[in-house]
């Protein structure tokens, strides 16, 4: 009984090609479905509108900073504080403070959060902030008025939790 070798063939091409795009394939369409199943990619209703606001809204934010207003974001356990100063760290006269905490990427987890003033240009709330990375929109009005609007990324371990 004799074998003879056949070395690699067209056979082998084929089957090593097809396996190879179906690899492909399959990572492909595992990745489109986990990127269209947890977000939307929504960042604004309509972009023509936004486009239309954003040089009022820069102009107000450049405001806001040469005011010298300055707040202050601090954790401790499920106690968030806020405090918000004056260019000579004097308390600024706010009567509210709003937060809205967004997770940097979906929006399953997002809340917004009124403040309790507790003193003058002292604020703070009582909610269990998940672990993780977060941005967190604070808005401070006095009356009508918005005397801060800022926004900050944080990561709930620079707190120590």
């Amino acid at each position: 009984m004799t074998t003879r070798a056949q070395g690699f063939t067209g056979r082998h091409m084929l089957l090593v090609t097809s396996a190879f795009f179906a690899v492909v394939i399959g990572v492909n369409v595992t990745m489109a479905w986990f990127a269209s199943s947890s977000w939307s990619g929504l960042v604004v209703e309509n972009t023509y509108v936004a486009s239309q606001e954003f040089n009022r809204k820069a102009e107000a934010m450049k405001a806001m900073a040469a005011s010298g207003i300055v707040g202050e974001l601090s954790l401790k356990d499920d106690v968030i504080h806020y405090d918000i100063r004056n260019r000579d760290r004097s308390p600024a006269a706010v009567d509210e403070v709003t937060a809205n905490f967004k997770r940097p990427v979906g929006d399953h987890e997002d809340f917004q959060l009124p403040f309790s003033k507790v003193g003058e240009g002292r604020f703070e709330a009582r909610h269990r902030l998940a672990s993780g990375d977060w941005i967190v929109e604070v808005i401070s009005r006095k009356g009508d008025a918005i005397v801060m609007h800022e926004a900050a990324r944080i990561d709930t371990a620079g707190f120590g939790q």
